[in-house]
């Protein structure tokens, strides 16, 4: 089956940042261009893009039966190719010698709309890539490219066969892993972030982090809340960003 993306701003950022992914774009021919219509027109042409002005209804339903849910459109839909998974080893490799860096780790986390968000937060923030495992893993969906935003071209998404043996090389590498545990009684405020290259470990919504991947961690925090706990993107965005309040701007 062909790839599909869909939505404006994941078509428009493919664009922008990996034209090649494009094979071709599908515009509804009963919609009015808006402005960001008009810019992937626009950028289709500049890149040799085909563009085909029809009816989108088959392309909904086979993305509808690709990811179980109804969608929006939103009037365009891009068929491309897969976005390309890296090894650690290529990431390190690539990786600006002369900066920390900070990585999100995933460990289970299934849903597409949790992953693409988390995406956009760490792409948003300047973070230097997502880590993700083989097994138990949301593969990048239309979903998550749609959710997203488009960021799945802006970041690295790194692919390890074990999330434990990962973490074990990266400590063997000066980073530090923090993990996201509720059951914690740090908060996730009073850990210093500065000075140092860290993976930031996040868990299933319902199961968390496995307890091997928790017993390697080096912190391990909390959000507190005076409700249940918020779901894993919403918690990924407050401990982001005040890892990027302390790095850059204190």
């Amino acid at each position: 089956m062909k790839n599909y993306i869909f939505g404006k701003n994941a078509v428009l950022e493919t664009l922008l940042k990996n034209p090649k992914r494009i094979n071709k774009i599908y515009i509804s021919k009963n919609i009015g261009l808006d402005n960001r219509l008009k810019k992937i027109k626009e950028l289709a042409l500049n890149n040799s893009v085909i563009i085909q002005f029809t009816n989108l209804n088959k392309y909904l339903e086979i993305i509808k039966e690709e990811t179980g849910e109804e969608v929006n459109l939103q009037g365009v839909v891009a068929s491309v190719s897969p976005v390309e998974y890296i090894d650690l080893d290529t990431f390190l490799n690539r990786a600006q010698k002369d900066k920390f860096k900070k990585l999100v780790i995933l460990d289970g986390v299934s849903d597409p709309h949790n992953f693409g968000a988390i995406i956009r937060t760490a792409t948003a923030a300047g973070y230097d890539g997502i880590l993700v495992g083989n097994h138990r893993a949301c593969p990048v969906t239309p979903v998550v490219e749609k959710t997203s935003a488009g960021a799945v071209n802006h970041i690295p998404i790194i692919k390890a066969n074990s999330l434990s043996g990962a973490i074990d090389y990266l400590k063997n590498n000066d980073w530090w892993i923090i993990a996201l545990d509720m059951n914690n009684s740090d908060n996730y405020f009073d850990v210093d972030y500065k000075n140092m290259n860290f993976a930031l470990v996040l868990g299933a919504e319902g199961d968390g982090i496995s307890k091997t991947l928790l017993n390697k961690a080096d912190f391990k925090i909390k959000v507190p809340t005076h409700f249940e706990s918020l779901n894993v993107s919403a918690c990924a965005a407050v401990v982001i960003y005040e890892t990027i309040r302390q790095t850059e701007y204190t």
